[in-house]
């Protein structure tokens, strides 16, 4: 196989790849509309995006999280 025709190979499967992510990124926008109606969309992100977290930290302790999230949370005055 010569360089170009790896080139080609390359692009092709990078491309199809961004296809394949606009697609779901367009399905997921769909299963999101189809819920819309039934419940608070910003507010079921911003769970998500939470229990993303706390999956990324199973290992840390919920005092050490409270407290840390407590100090942050002063500093720039969440709820306020």
């Amino acid at each position: 196989m010569t360089d170009k025709e790896i080139i080609h190979e390359l692009v092709e499967k990078i491309l199809d790849m961004e296809h394949e992510i606009k697609t779901l990124q367009e399905n997921r926008k769909e299963v999101l509309d189809e819920y819309k109606d039934k419940i608070d969309l910003k507010v079921f992100n911003a769970a998500l995006k939470i229990a993303r977290i706390k999956a990324k930290l199973a290992q840390t302790s919920d005092e050490s999280l409270d407290e840390i999230l407590d100090a942050v949370e002063d500093k720039i005055c969440v709820g306020a």
